[in-house]
């Protein structure tokens, strides 16, 4: 990343002003070739892999659920609430927003990448027997619905005949996914901070019959594992759908591929769910302890705001709809410019 913010540095009039290499940038590295290959595509896929190592996208993947099992929640929840969003936002700011001649080049790899984030973090998620580790892993599936969605933004050219309306689903679900991300994966490590308080740790097959126990921790965690799965009435249905809607015109083989990610999500937040809180109560936490009023408190505001914008997602729509719009306008003419 250091290094193709230098490229654009010393490109575009030695500033580190966002606002003027969007102005220059275009014109400034028109025709500039580095190592034989175009100096603007080099720039993006350099500044690219600098932030999808902080969404994270596959390959680049594997230092989260290491990071997220040292973690102590509050960091988790850091995390993933609001540190990883700023790679898809870099993407966006940077990447589309100095360079969108580059983006409809890169667009199908960006969907590509969407699909195997989606497919090997569900299967990953899958696998694990760390509950903290599969909420880890989810949080690398549903950033694959971002890119997805940003990836979509290229149906708004002239190429793919102009589609604005798929063009703004699939940038606006994206966005709007990851502001879902950061609620719902909040909850779920919160609500595994509190087991893990309890019980000290956290291994899935070391529970069992906790819903008779807690019946209100239970009543929680189901209505998070449902927010995370992106069941209908909740706000990542919603998200996810857009991303689906949007890519759909341009990545019809893509999405359709993608939608196995939504049965690995049921597949494997049911299965943790049953292994958890039903069946047999492990004898060695008869005695466990309901979640309290100061961990509630934590949690039920992001359980309001999930189902808020699951059923009413407009006010947030519209609050991003003007930024989205312009992005967009921006892709869609250089678009149109190269198929002329």
């Amino acid at each position: 990343m250091l290094i193709g913010i230098l490229g654009l540095y010393f490109t575009c009039g030695k500033t580190f002003d966002i606002l003027l290499i969007m102005e220059r940038a275009p014109e400034a590295l028109n025709g500039v070739l580095w190592w034989g290959m175009s100096a603007a595509k080099v720039i993006w896929v350099l500044v690219f892999i600098g932030f999808a190592i902080k969404v994270p996208v596959f390959p680049f993947h594997t230092w989260l659920p290491l990071a997220h099992v040292e973690a102590p929640t509050a960091i988790s929840v850091l995390l993933a609430g609001i540190l990883l969003k700023l790679g898809v936002y870099g993407i966006i700011r940077v990447n589309y927003g100095i360079m969108p001649n580059e983006v409809y080049w890169f667009a199908g790899g960006l969907a590509f990448l969407g699909l195997v984030n989606v497919i090997w973090g569900g299967l990953c998620a899958l696998a694990q027997t760390d509950l903290k580790k599969l909420v880890a892993y989810s949080s690398i599936n549903h950033m694959g619905y971002s890119l997805l969605g940003m990836a979509a933004v290229v149906a708004a050219g002239a190429m793919n005949g102009g589609d604005l309306k798929a063009a703004q689903a699939g940038l606006s679900g994206a966005v709007f996914q990851m502001f879902n991300h950061g609620t719902i994966s909040a909850m779920l490590f919160i609500l595994v901070g509190v087991v893990y308080e309890r019980a000290h740790h956290r291994d899935i097959d070391g529970f069992g019959g906790l819903a008779s126990q807690m019946p209100v921790y239970t009543g929680i965690t189901a209505l998070a594992f449902f927010a995370g799965l992106g069941l209908p009435g909740f706000s990542g249905f919603v998200s996810e759908a857009m991303c689906f809607i949007g890519a759909f015109p341009v990545f019809r083989t893509i999405v359709i591929l993608s939608t196995i990610g939504i049965l690995l999500n049921a597949a494997y937040f049911l299965w943790a769910f049953q292994r958890v809180f039903f069946g047999k109560l492990n004898e060695k936490y008869k005695d466990m302890e309901e979640i309290n009023g100061l961990e509630l408190f934590t949690v039920i505001p992001l359980a309001v705001i999930t189902l808020f914008f699951g059923i009413y997602p407009g006010p947030y729509l519209d609050l991003i709809k003007a930024t989205m719009d312009q992005i967009i306008e921006k892709v869609a003419f250089v678009a149109t410019y190269a198929a002329l």
